[in-house]
Order: structure tokens, then C-alpha cells, then sequence
């Protein structure tokens, strides 16, 4: 009997054995697929930026497409003197409210990603959501003083104080 039971130990032993190597190659495999999509996704964004910000192509008079591009549009305009931020996408303005409740500490990566969201778990998600705040700071809705943290833009005293001693003197 006791020869039958250390058979069994032996044998369970080495199924765990197996199955942790198992694990590991999967979670190697995980990983590598999550870069994949991670980068995949910042890719699909880049695109669809350019093909916002292309000019439209020469085209004959004769022969004007009237076509409606076909495709979602994300792409962030650039933001204009007393612009809201109803002309972004739902998605970046709950980005904005965001930034907006966060105040001066800024807003991180990845609690944009639970804004959006998505799971804050996950390296490719939390990256797409720092994308998405790269491409409002580029667009010029937001700003990053410190290295992560994206906070609202702070209105320029130029602007405020330029009106004043004009209309004073």
C-alpha cells in the first residue's frame, strides 16, 4: 500500500511540476500577445489621426466624390481659442472630466484607463490610455508639468493681462 501511495505522490509531483512549466509558457505567451495589441492599438490610433489630418487628395472638379468616409473618426482636433469639450469624442471627454476632477495632482495612465473603462491591470490598456492623454496634450486640451500626469492647461496671463492696461490707459 505505502509503495502505491508514493507512486501516487510521485505522479502528482511531477503533473504539478508540468502544469507550473505549462503556466509559465502561457503567461510568456500572454505577454507577448498583450505588446501585440498594445502596440496594435496605438498603431490603429496613429492612423486614424493621419487619415483625419491628410489633406484631401487632388481631385478633378469633374469627378468629386460625394462618398462619406467610411470608418470611425477619432481623432482629436486641436483645440481653439474657447473651444468645449464637446467637440471630442465621449471617450476623451470623460478623459477630460477626469483631469478636470483631478486638479493639480494630474491625472495618471492608468486611472484614465478606469475612466475609460478598461482594466488598469492590464500593461496594453493602461498604455492606450496614455496615448489617448499624449494625443490631448499634442492637440493642446491638456498638459503634462510632471512626467505622467496630465492636468488641464493653465490660461495664459498674456491673454488676461493684455486686455487690461490697454483698457486703462
Amino acid at each position: 500500500m505505502r509503495a502505491v501511495l508514493e507512486a501516487r505522490q510521485k505522479a502528482a509531483a511531477m503533473r504539478v511540476e508540468d502544469l507550473e512549466a505549462e503556466l509559465e509558457r502561457v503567461r510568456a505567451a500572454l505577454s507577448e500577445a498583450e505588446e501585440v495589441l498594445r502596440r496594435r492599438v496605438i498603431g490603429l490610433e496613429q492612423y486614424l489621426e493621419a487619415l483625419a489630418e491628410a489633406d484631401a487628395p487632388a481631385v478633378t472638379p469633374e469627378r468629386v466624390s460625394q462618398r462619406k468616409p467610411v470608418g470611425p473618426r477619432r481623432a482629436v482636433p486641436h483645440r481653439q481659442d474657447g473651444a468645449d469639450t464637446e467637440v471630442l469624442s465621449v471617450d476623451y471627454q470623460a478623459l477630460m472630466a477626469a483631469a478636470v476632477e483631478a486638479g493639480a495632482d494630474g491625472l495618471g495612465a492608468r486611472r484614465a484607463a478606469v475612466v475609460l473603462g478598461w482594466d488598469s491591470a492590464s500593461a496594453s490598456r493602461v498604455e492606450g490610455a496614455r496615448a489617448r492623454l499624449k494625443r490631448l496634450v499634442e492637440r493642446g486640451w491638456l498638459v503634462e508639468e510632471k512626467p505622467g500626469r496630465f492636468m488641464l492647461p493653465v490660461p495664459e496671463p498674456d491673454a488676461a493681462g493684455a486686455g487690461r492696461p490697454g483698457g486703462g490707459s
